[in-house]
């Protein structure tokens, strides 16, 4: 998959995890850079886990980069103190 693919995934992923872990959305562009961490943290976990990781640009490995996203947000407010959920 290009580097390409894998910031336009890690930005949708970001988005969306953005909202699942805060409500009401954070700093846009933390979240997004988080989101492009988490795209590849999500990838690593389920490789760990025996599971397909990121694949191409396809809703499995949206759901995969949403996981990683929501992971790595949710540590990233624990640090630095912010309500997450």
């Amino acid at each position: 998959m290009s580097i390409l693919a894998w910031i336009v995934l890690g930005l949708v992923a970001g988005f969306i995890a953005s909202k699942l872990v805060s409500r009401s959305g954070g700093s846009l562009v933390v979240d997004l850079v988080l989101g492009i961490v988490g795209a590849v943290v999500g990838g690593f976990l389920f490789n760990q886990f025996g599971a397909g990781g990121v694949s191409g640009l396809n809703l499995y490995s949206l759901l995969v980069s949403v996981i990683g996203a929501v992971v790595v947000l949710a540590i990233y407010h624990a640090f630095t103190g912010r309500k997450a959920l």
